[in-house]
Formats: structure tokens, sequence, C-alpha cells
């Protein structure tokens, strides 16, 4: 398919990027430009390290956004946030810097990102970003991830 020639990741023996600076998120067009849609993409494993102590934290990530002309290619997206394993950055940082990377590679119509981090030192941080307010008659489901309850 001469429309996915670009892609160099997608059927490939693809190692894992050594950090998301080096990684390479691919696109595919839509093929519903003009549809209102939402595209979730949930990664529940996710991992990077402390800046500070090199002790490695824990998250769910939600990624939702509303497409415009590109899609996000899954398995570029996935190496892409695998590569966080081994850098070093706070949970803020690693949540909106996600964000921010998307939505400059596919100005979608709207993306929000959640993140949803697990306890380290007694605290849970959740982090949520988005462009703007949902596009008017978006349906939104809930992220799906309870906020933090202990074991209560």
């Amino acid at each position: 398919m001469a429309k996915y020639a670009k892609l160099r990741q997608l059927g490939q023996a693809t190692g894992l990027p050594a950090s998301p600076d080096q990684a390479v998120l691919e696109t595919v067009p839509n093929p519903h430009p003009g549809t209102l849609y939402l595209a979730r993409f949930t990664q529940p494993e996710f991992t990077s390290l402390c800046p500070v102590t090199g002790q490695p934290d824990f998250a769910h990530l939600v990624i939702d956004y509303v497409p415009r002309t590109k899609l996000v290619e899954s398995k570029s997206l996935k190496l892409y946030l695998n590569s966080f394993r081994n850098d070093a950055a706070f949970h803020e940082d690693c949540t909106v810097g996600i964000g921010k990377r998307l939505v400059k590679l596919l100005a979608p119509r709207w993306l929000r990102i959640a993140g949803y981090w697990y306890p380290r030192g007694g605290m849970p941080i959740d982090v949520f970003w988005q462009t703007a307010a949902p596009p008017k008659g978006l349906w939104l489901p809930d992220t799906g991830v309870a906020s933090y309850r202990g074991r209560g």
C-alpha cells in the first residue's frame, strides 16, 4: 500500500528508542477527516524514572484526541511511550510533554491526556492536560480510571 510506504517501524523489527527525544512518532492519513470522533490510547503500565532518586515511577495514561487529517501510528506511539522507562522526569513533565508532542505532530482538533501516577512515598499524583474545551457534540467517555483509594 503506497500510502503507508513511508512508515519505518510498522511491520519491522524495531528496537526500543534510547530516549523519548530519539523516538520517531509516525502518522497515517485519517480516513474520516470530516467526521467528529474520539480516538483513545491507554497505556496502563507506563514507566519513567524519578529525576532525583532514579527510582521507577509507574502510571496509567489515557490519551484522547479528535483527529483532523492525521492519526498517530500505534506502534510508533507504543515505542515512544516505552522509551520513557529509562528517562528521568517528574510526573507533570512526562504527562504534559507527551500531550504537547502529540499536538505538535498531529495538530488535532482536540487532545487531552490523563496521567494517573501510582503512589511512591505515600502520595499518588494525577496529572491532566488538554488543549481546550472538547468540541461541541463530541461523545467524551470517562477515562475509566478510578482515583487512588488505597486499601480503604
